[in-house]
């Protein structure tokens, strides 16, 4: 150590530090702030930040949004902190439909603009254009995060419109949309078909694509984020009784769906993605039976080995298994109306 520079020390010691403490440390001197607002530092700073006891739940209600930690011990919330949304919203219509590296792409659903927000540093960035671009209409359109090779932190926005599919890259980098070709079945540009939000696994940015939640056609929708083409693969081979309900999750950079099917007594199995093919992992045991109005307002988190179901006023059970622990709390369903995440707390800005 006694050998490294001086400016290798400082960077090592301060891409180790929360990201509050790293806004906190850009007042220090003109030289900090300099270090702390490059590229690289932002970069290497998140990959360290990327663990459990940085991750953080955002629950939004009717009155407030506030932000809890995960408290590693007990499984459960810990105490919440008030946020405020830095950006004009009526009632906290506030819909999120994304989520990377601590950036969360939300929807105001009175202007159904689109934005970038980090609930960490409250920095945003408005999406929306005069042409008409990053309008976003719940239950038509998909959304999807991703950064490409050239860390360039960009939007997938899959538009629905009378029976005409639009396809449009935002990028953080240049600050623009531009459109993009997608052959795709006709049937799908139908309402009927729901779009997941996409999640970024492995340079792929993957949808499930479900006809309805009672049977139907279900697929996955794939896009290459460097060649910018797109494919289909299967849905896992689950049971079409009752609903069905495909969550799909990047474990360690492996892509997983929780798969669960049923109406009140629930079953979800776990599959990993292998090649162009689902292989089932585990099967959990029935959750017990509740109301489908309470299923549709939690959410669950899988760690070290336990399956946690949660309400947004904390946990409702445990189910134990015997797998792999994952380290990280990852969501198995998500919230009603999109008024949760789990994200990590970085310093990633949603504009250059």
């Amino acid at each position: 150590m006694a050998d490294l520079p001086i400016h290798t020390i400082v960077f090592e010691i301060l891409t180790r530090l929360p990201a509050k403490d790293v806004g906190r440390s850009k007042s220090v001197c003109k030289q900090w702030y300099a270090l702390l607002s490059t590229q690289d530092f932002v970069r290497i700073h998140c990959s360290r930040s990327l663990v459990s006891s940085n991750q953080r739940v955002l629950l939004i209600d009717d009155l407030t949004c506030s932000v809890r930690p995960i408290i590693s011990k007990s499984n459960d919330y810990g105490p919440s902190s008030i946020v405020t949304f830095p950006f004009h919203h009526q009632n906290n219509d506030v819909s999120i439909l994304s989520h990377l590296n601590g950036l969360l792409c939300v929807c105001l659903n009175h202007t159904y603009e689109l934005l970038l927000w980090n609930p960490t540093t409250t920095a945003f960035k408005r999406l929306s254009t005069p042409d008409s671009h990053g309008f976003y209409i719940n239950n038509l359109d998909a959304v999807g995060l991703y950064v490409d090779v050239d860390d360039d932190y960009k939007v997938l926005h899959i538009k629905r419109r009378s029976g005409v599919l639009g396809v449009y890259v935002y990028s953080r980098e240049v600050d623009s949309w531009r459109n993009i070709p997608f052959i795709t079945r006709q049937e799908y540009l139908s309402p009927y078909f729901n779009w997941s939000a996409g999640t970024f696994c492995g340079g792929t940015l993957y949808f499930t694509v479900c006809e309805c939640w009672l049977g139907g056609t279900k697929r996955v929708i794939c896009f290459d984020v460097n060649s910018e083409q797109f494919k289909e693969i299967s849905f896992p081979s689950v049971p079409s009784i009752g609903m069905v309900q495909g969550v799909l999750v990047n474990v360690k950079n492996e892509l997983h769906m929780f798969a669960s099917t049923g109406m009140f007594e629930m079953t979800i199995d776990l599959w990993t993605l292998q090649g162009d093919y689902w292989i089932k992992v585990l099967s959990c045991p029935p959750i017990p039976s509740i109301s489908l109005s309470l299923w549709c307002d939690i959410t669950h988190y899988v760690t070290n080995g336990n399956w946690f179901v949660m309400t947004k006023l904390g946990k409702l059970f445990t189910i134990e298994m015997d797998m792999k622990p994952f380290e990280c709390f990852y969501p198995v369903s998500w919230f009603r109306g999109f008024k949760g995440a789990v994200f990590v707390q970085t310093i990633v800005s949603p504009s250059i």
